[in-house]
């Protein structure tokens, strides 16, 4: 077999962002994805009833939209099919005693409902923004470059330049700042707490982790700035996209390629050799997988420094997800009827329940009153269910990937602590009826539901370790400058010619395509 010049294992998001822009630059790409289907964790199907189409594990993309990679991929991701639906009203919540907030893509809009209701709260939230905004360049260098790097560097300079060390230095302060400490110090209501905490679990963090504040406040401007792009016709349609550019280029993928060893030699990457025994050569591999997997499975024959073993051995993986997945026959009946509109509607009593939950499900508990993440693509691609009916996408973000016991005392925790599909249905259960509480007749409207627990989720995708959609805990120590690990810098590994993208490298997880963009630029280069 011809010899690529890159070699991807894996085909999730970085993957194909990453093959996409080496295609375009002229390069032989082969992707090698051991699953039977490709995408990592984006695909589309009809899990519940014909006629329904269900993203099966992520879905909305403004990570992808306001990354490099789709700038300069758009044109052509968009001929061949890549479409979406948006609309003015990305989130929203809605507490147990029916109180609800939406946020708006109109900051003039949000900073009038939030100051209706609590005097101030409005104003918090328009200087939480201008923060941001003043502090982009800084802020999105950090979040979106390789940090090892001198454009990073440069910005860092500019900044001290200019505003002295002082004023630099003070920046970090608020930005190391807990979600619940901005929230309880700069707002009064209640339920614009309860709109805002809830995001800094879409980034892998809780209310009382570093950095959730900074977290927190992107998240709210970027949602402002782009909303929540939902594919239209299924989020499996963006591989669907990538995949035919690629291919057009020259590139080329295989589904069901399990790859068991990366090949070295002379402390050089020079290709890998599959579990059904074949061998494809390359002059660069570039790897999206898991530290764990990297360096203790793939790298074999002391390939890599034993430092680097034992740092990937201590690597730690975060909180379980788990998505529940229903077809109805009408669209729900909340409390008010423009929070259909609404992307993705988070229920919950507010920042002490996010707080709680999280506490509970790191502790190894199913939460009482775990937070509910709604999503409801229909109401901006009616495409995926038949005329007049509606999908939901429910995902619950603080769940335990080993299971002590129940907080609520009401699911015997299983005697291996693993989850099964009695427990997953009985969790099931308890959240369908919350939302119902909430949305009257929703019971009787499901024509299908099917539940995907954590261990469903890494039997899904090997990089979802013990169902945690963000491939390693995002807290300070495994974040930023020493993420993936601290012995490596940026997505470089022990190993030349070999890289490391995916979630577990730095910006971290999202459908951002960060990582393989940057690693792209790098190999690109002449």
């Amino acid at each position: 077999m011809s010899k690529s010049d890159v070699l991807i294992i894996g085909s999730g998001i970085n993957s194909l962002v990453c093959a996409g822009l080496l295609a375009k630059r002229g390069k032989k790409v082969l992707v090698l994805e051991r699953d039977a289907v490709l995408g990592g964790c984006i695909r589309s199907e009809h899990l519940t009833v014909p006629g329904f189409l269900h993203d099966t594990m992520s879905t909305a993309h403004p990570l992808f939209v306001t990354s490099p990679g789709y700038a300069e991929l758009k044109d052509v991701l968009h001929e061949r099919g890549l479409a979406y639906g948006n609309n003015a009203t990305p989130t929203g919540v809605l507490l147990p005693d029916g109180r609800s907030l939406v946020l708006h893509t109109s900051r003039d809009a949000n900073v009038r409902a939030m100051n209706a209701l609590a005097t101030g709260d409005g104003d918090a939230y328009g200087n939480a923004m201008s923060f941001v905004e003043q502090n982009s360049p800084l802020i999105f260098a950090l979040l979106g470059n390789e940090l090892w790097s001198t454009q990073v560097g440069k910005t860092m300079a500019g900044r001290l330049w200019k505003q002295g060390a002082h004023e630099t230095v003070a920046f970090f302060g608020p930005a190391m700042q807990s979600c619940r400490a901005w929230l309880e110090t700069q707002f009064r209501s209640p339920v614009t707490k309860a709109l805002l905490a809830p995001w800094v679990l879409h980034t892998g963090l809780g209310p009382e982790s570093a950095l959730s504040a900074l977290m927190a406040k992107v998240v709210a401007f970027t949602l402002e700035a782009v909303g929540l792009p939902i594919v239209q016709g299924g989020n499996a349609r963006t591989v669907d996209a990538f995949r035919a550019y690629i291919e057009s280029r020259g590139g080329e993928f295989h589904s069901g390629a399990d790859v068991e060893e990366i090949l070295v030699e002379d402390g050089k990457a020079r290709g890998v050799r599959l579990a059904d025994g074949r061998v494809f050569e390359a002059k660069q591999v570039v790897a999206n997988v898991t530290p764990t997997q990297l360096y203790g499975r793939l790298l074999r024959n002391g390939s890599a420094p034993e430092p680097l073993r034992r740092q990937a051995a201590e690597y730690r993986y975060g909180k379980g997800n788990m998505q529940i997945h229903l077809a109805l026959s009408a669209p729900p009946q909340w409390p008010e009827a423009h929070l259909r509109d609404v992307i993705y509607l988070h229920l919950t009593d507010g920042l002490d329940g996010v707080s709680r939950a999280v506490n509970e499900a790191e502790r190894g508990l199913l939460p009482a009153e775990g937070t509910i993440c709604v999503a409801q693509p229909c109401a901006v691609d009616p495409s995926r269910a038949p005329a007049g009916q509606w999908v939901l996408w429910v995902q619950l973000p603080e769940c335990p990937r080993h299971i002590k016991g129940d907080a609520a005392g009401e699911i015997a925790a299983p005697a291996d602590g693993r989850w099964n599909i009695d427990v997953a249905e009985r969790y099931a259960d308890r959240i369908v009826a919350r939302i119902a509480r909430q949305a009257p007749g929703l019971e009787s409207s499901i024509l299908g539901r099917k539940v995907i627990s954590p261990a469903d989720l890494e039997a899904m995708n090997i990089n979802l370790v013990g169902g945690d959609p963000y491939s390693g805990e995002c807290s300070i120590d495994q974040y930023m400058f020493w993420r993936p690990l601290r012995g490596v810098k940026n997505h470089a590994t022990a190993v030349k010619n070999l890289y490391q993208i995916g979630a577990s490298t730095h910006p971290g997880p999202g459908l951002s395509g960060a990582s393989g963009f940057h690693v792209a630029n790098a190999l690109a280069r002449p």
